[in-house]
């Protein structure tokens, strides 16, 4: 019977498998067949002066996207138990590809949570919120502030509307402040500042800084896109017109697998105001999705097919 128990969980397990890289493999096709890459511009941006220098440069941020995010949840996960920089890879990525199939990517915490025993289930949860919330954080911040620098330059935001939001942000602030208490289903504001106050200063500050990290590091990637292709765009505005599509673009719930037409539906109306020709914009956030997801996601499949959770909660009981 046990016998039967356990051929049946493999089974179950291999389907599971089977299902979430289908599933994300059938996302990436159909926005893939949506797109028609003009491959003639392309190859015309190729043979410019020093396009293969920036094409390198490119490559190397994406690298670098991927694996400040390994870093991020080594650093975040070692609260629990101590993970190499392989293992850490192996849970990002699978994460990842857990996320493409599920609504703003939160099957994430499910495929990270995989990794461990049941009894951490909660805490890496947890944990992977702290990791995406810095992110998110600092998405924010910066998305807020390139918002209103776009905006000073070429207003598409009623100044009422500006008004009502820095008011609503401040009596956000207020209310958190006083009602930190207030529980709803055993939960509140204060228990989670708890939960964050038992993990270490030094960690905290740490994934701070990747996350910053991070964060610019994306946002270069969109400036070397632009300059490969002779958008001719100030640095600093170039960069608020990045903050600000993210911003505004993650604040609508979406899948990750048509994360990039979001995206590049609000960059092409952003950089109208610049006079950037349409088709670049599209390009450009097709080849940003290509890079920082599709690439991953292929990877993360992979691994998702070789990897065996029961015998990884073995080892960790043992």
């Amino acid at each position: 019977m046990k016998f039967l128990s356990s051929k049946i969980k493999q089974f179950l397990v291999l389907l599971l498998k089977i299902l979430v890289v289908g599933l994300a493999f059938y996302f990436i096709k159909n926005q893939l067949a949506t797109k028609e890459f003009n491959w003639n511009l392309i190859q015309d941006t190729l043979q410019k002066p020093k396009a293969w220098f920036l094409v390198l440069l490119l490559l190397i941020l994406t690298f670098l996207n991927r694996f400040l995010e390994i870093l991020k949840w080594q650093n975040l996960a070692k609260t629990v138990e101590k993970i190499s920089i392989w293992q850490s890879t192996k849970q990002v990525l699978i994460g990842i590809t857990f996320g493409i199939v599920t609504p703003n990517g939160i099957g994430e915490y499910a495929g990270k949570a995989w990794f461990y025993n049941k009894k951490f289930a909660g805490t890496i949860v947890f944990l992977n919120a702290v990791c995406n919330g810095i992110q998110v954080l600092f998405a924010v911040t910066f998305g807020i502030l390139g918002t209103f620098y776009v905006n000073a330059l070429h207003p598409f935001i009623p100044s009422n509307y500006i008004y009502l939001f820095l008011g609503v942000l401040i009596v956000l602030i207020i209310f958190l402040r006083l009602f930190k208490n207030l529980s709803i289903k055993g939960y509140s504001l204060q228990t989670i500042l708890n939960n964050l106050q038992q993990i270490p200063k030094k960690t905290h500050r740490k994934n701070m800084f990747l996350a910053l990290m991070r964060y610019l590091v994306l946002v270069h990637q969109y400036f070397i896109l632009y300059t490969l292709f002779n958008v001719q765009i100030p640095y600093l505005t170039l960069l608020a017109v990045v903050a600000s599509i993210y911003l505004l673009a993650s604040s609508l719930p979406n899948f990750q697998a048509i994360d990039f037409a979001l995206k590049g539906s609000v960059a092409i109306y952003l950089f109208s105001f610049f006079g950037v020709n349409s088709w670049v914009v599209t390009l450009v956030a097709a080849l940003i999705w290509l890079l920082n997801l599709v690439i991953p996601i292929s990877l993360g499949s992979i691994l998702l097919l070789l990897f065996n959770p029961k015998r990884v909660q073995k080892q960790q009981v043992s």
